[in-house]
C-alpha cells in the first residue's frame, strides 16, 4: 500500500482500477541552427503545424457544440485566440527568422517565455493561464513531432484516470460514464482540469507529482477528492473503509441533490437566495445542477488572460451568452475584470509595482484604459438582451470610481445605439464591497448602485492587513474579527435603507459554518461555488432566523476574533449544524 497526498481538487470518494494515460508527454525537444536558405521551409513546416492544431481545435467545438449545446467552449477559442494573436506567432516567426532557431524549439521557448510572465503572479487563476499557453504549445508540438494521441473518448471499461497533466479537451471529449476519477501530477484547485471535474462531478485529487511514475495500469485506487488523498493497492482493511465511504458520500450526494428544488427558507420562514459563482461557462451546467437561483459572481478574467491581448467583443459576447442561455430567466451577475496589479495583461504593462493588491487592478485598471472597458461593457449589454444580466463594478473605494464607471457604462449604451445593436437598456449594476471604504460610505454609494455584493476575500485582507498567501501572517485573516463583521453589517445596514439587495459572494458566503451569523447580520443572497450550494442550504433550512439575529448581534458585539469563533462554533454545535 502507499499513500499519495495532493490538492482536493473536486470532492467525492472513488474505487477503481488505474488507467495511466501518459500520451500528453512531449519528448526531449530537437534544437539545431538553421542555415539562410531554410527558414521559409521551417516557416511552412511551422504554418502546417499551427493550422492542423488549429483544425484539432475546431473540431473539439464543432463535437462540444453538438454534444453540449455549446456550454463547453471558452476554453478553446481562448486556445484558438492564442494560436492566432499576433503577439504569438510574431515572436515564433522572429525565433525562426531571425534567430534561425528550429520550429520545435521556437515553439518551446516562445511558451515558456509567456508563460513565465504569468506563472510568477501571485493569483492562482493567472498562474493557470500559463497552462492554456502550454496548451496550445503541445498541441503544436504534437504535429511538429508527428505524434499521434490515444483519444480518451473510446475508454471500455470504469477506471481511475492517472496523467501527468490533461488537456481540457481530454476531459472533455473522454467518455466520462467510465471515469470514477482523476489522479493528476499537475494541476492546482483552480486548473481547468479543476473547473471541469467539478462541473462534471468526477472526484479529483491533483499536484501529486509523482502519480504517473509510482502508479502502474490496473492498479486499485481509492482516491478521496475532499482530502486530496490517494491509496494505491489498498489492504482489504482500508477498502472497505473506503467502500463505506463511497457509499457515504453517494447518500449524502443524493440527499444533496433531493434538495435542489426545496426552498432556501429558515424555520420561521425568511427566505435567501442561494447563487453561483463560476469562472467559465462550463460551471453553469452544475449550478443549475445543485438548484441555484442564479450566478452571483461570473468572474470575467478568464477572456483576458490570453497572451497578447484580451478576448475581443465578439468572443466576450458569445461567452456571456452562453451562460445567460444556460441560466435561463435566473439573473447572472457578470462582474467586470479584475485584473492588473500582479495580473499583468500582456499589452498593458504598469510599472513595476511594490504592492500591487493596493495597485492598478480591478475598476482602476479598467477605468485607465475606457476603451477596453467599453468594449467588455458593450459585449455586456448586448448579451443582456436576451437574458437576465447584471453588471458589477469590482474594488470600489469612492463614489468618484462608481461615477465614472456608470457615466462609461453610458458611452457603451450610446455605442451599442449607434450600432444599432440590441441590447439591455436597464441593465442593473451593482457595486462589490471589498475594501473598508467603501463599507464607510456604503449609504452614500447605495445611491447610485442597484445592489451590493461583498467580496469578503478582499475584505478581510483589506480590513485586517493580512496577506492570506503569506503563510507567516495567514492565520490572522479571521471572518469573524469583530471589524470584519461590523462592516458587513454596515454594509447591509445600508443597503436595506436604500431598498437595495444586500448580497454576499466571498469564500465566507459558501461555508455552512458562517451561514447563520450572515443570516443574522441580513445577508440577502448567498453565492458560492456550486457544490457548497446544499450544504448552506441544510444550515438555513434548519434555523430560525430571529435566533440567528441574536446570534450575530452577539458576535458583532465580540471583542476578538478567537471568541467568536469559540461562540460560533459551539452554537452550531447545539444545533447539531456542524
Amino acid at each position: 500500500m502507499k499513500t499519495m497526498t495532493g490538492i482536493p481538487a473536486s470532492p467525492g470518494v472513488a474505487i477503481g482500477a488505474a488507467f495511466v494515460y501518459a500520451d500528453n508527454d512531449i519528448p526531449e525537444i530537437p534544437r539545431y541552427s538553421l542555415a539562410e536558405g531554410q527558414t521559409a521551409g521551417e516557416m511552412q513546416r511551422l504554418r502546417e503545424a499551427m493550422e492542423k492544431a488549429e483544425g484539432d481545435l475546431r473540431g473539439v467545438l464543432e463535437g462540444v457544440g453538438k454534444e453540449m449545446s455549446g456550454e463547453h467552449t471558452a476554453i478553446f477559442e481562448a486556445h484558438l485566440m492564442m494560436i492566432e494573436d499576433p503577439y504569438f506567432t510574431g515572436r515564433l516567426e522572429e525565433r525562426i527568422v531571425k534567430e534561425r532557431q528550429n520550429a520545435e524549439w521556437a515553439v518551446r521557448e516562445t511558451a515558456r517565455e509567456l508563460a513565465g510572465k504569468m506563472i510568477v503572479s501571485s493569483d492562482p487563476l493567472f498562474r493557470e493561464r500559463a497552462a492554456d499557453i502550454n496548451d496550445v504549445s503541445k498541441r503544436i508540438l504534437y504535429h511538429l513531432l508527428a505524434i499521434k494521441k490515444v483519444s480518451l473518448a473510446n475508454l471500455e471499461h470504469d477506471c481511475i484516470i492517472a496523467a501527468h497533466d490533461l488537456l481540457p479537451s481530454d476531459i472533455l471529449v473522454m467518455n466520462r460514464k467510465k471515469v470514477r476519477a482523476i489522479v493528476m501530477d499537475m494541476g492546482s484547485g483552480t486548473s481547468h482540469t479543476a473547473i471541469l471535474a467539478r462541473a462534471f462531478t468526477i472526484p479529483a485529487v491533483l499536484g501529486l507529482s509523482a502519480a504517473v511514475s509510482e502508479i502502474v495500469n490496473g492498479d486499485i485506487l481509492a482516491v478521496d477528492g475532499s482530502l486530496g488523498e490517494v491509496i494505491v493497492n489498498p489492504p482489504k482493511t482500508v477498502l472497505a473503509k473506503y467502500q463505506k465511504e463511497t457509499a457515504k458520500y453517494r447518500k449524502k450526494a443524493d440527499e444533496f441533490l433531493a434538495m435542489r428544488d426545496l426552498p432556501a427558507e429558515t424555520l420561521d420562514g425568511r427566505p435567501a437566495v442561494l447563487k453561483a459563482n463560476i469562472e467559465i461557462p462550463e460551471e453553469a451546467e452544475t449550478a443549475a445542477l445543485y438548484g441555484a437561483q442564479g450566478i452571483g459572481l461570473y468572474r470575467s478574467e478568464f477572456l483576458f488572460l490570453a497572451p497578447g491581448q484580451a478576448a475581443g467583443e465578439e468572443v466576450q459576447f458569445r461567452a456571456y451568452s452562453r451562460v445567460l442561455a444556460a441560466m435561463g430567466d435566473l439573473p447572472v451577475t457578470i462582474r467586470t475584470v479584475d485584473i492588473g496589479g500582479d495580473k499583468v495583461l500582456s499589452g498593458f504593462q504598469s510599472a513595476d509595482e511594490k504592492n500591487p493588491l493596493l495597485g492598478w487592478r480591478a475598476i482602476r485598471f479598467s477605468l485607465a484604459l475606457p476603451d477596453l472597458f467599453k468594449t467588455q461593457l458593450r459585449a455586456i449589454l448586448r448579451a443582456g438582451a436576451a437574458g437576465n444580466a447584471r453588471i458589477m463594478f469590482p474594488l470600489i473605494s469612492g463614489l468618484e470610481e462608481l461615477e465614472r464607471a456608470l457615466a462609461l457604462l453610458e458611452e457603451a449604451k450610446a455605442e451599442c445605439r449607434r450600432q444599432g445593436c440590441a441590447f439591455a437598456e436597464n441593465i442593473e449594476t451593482g457595486v462589490m464591497i471589498e475594501v473598508p471604504s467603501a463599507a464607510m460610505i456604503a449609504e452614500i454609494l447605495a445611491e447610485k448602485a442597484g445592489f451590493f455584493s461583498i467580496g469578503t476575500n478582499d475584505l478581510v485582507q483589506y480590513s485586517l492587513a493580512v496577506d492570506r498567501g503569506n503563510e507567516r501572517v495567514s492565520y490572522l485573516a479571521q471572518p469573524v474579527h469583530p471589524a470584519v463583521l461590523r462592516l458587513i453589517k454596515k454594509t447591509v445596514d445600508a443597503a436595506h435603507a436604500r431598498g437595495i439587495t444586500a448580497a454576499m459572494c466571498g469564500e465566507m458566503a459558501g461555508d455552512p459554518g458562517f451561514t447563520a451569523a450572515l443570516l443574522g447580520l441580513g445577508i440577502d443572497e448567498f453565492s458560492m461555488a456550486s457544490l457548497s450550494i446544499p450544504a448552506v442550504k441544510r444550515v438555513i433550512r434548519n434555523v430560525k432566523a430571529e435566533e440567528c439575529r441574536v446570534l450575530a448581534e452577539e458576535l458583532v458585539a465580540g471583542r476578538s476574533a478567537t471568541e467568536n469563533a469559540a461562540l460560533l462554533r459551539s452554537w452550531m454545535e447545539r444545533r447539531r449544524l456542524s
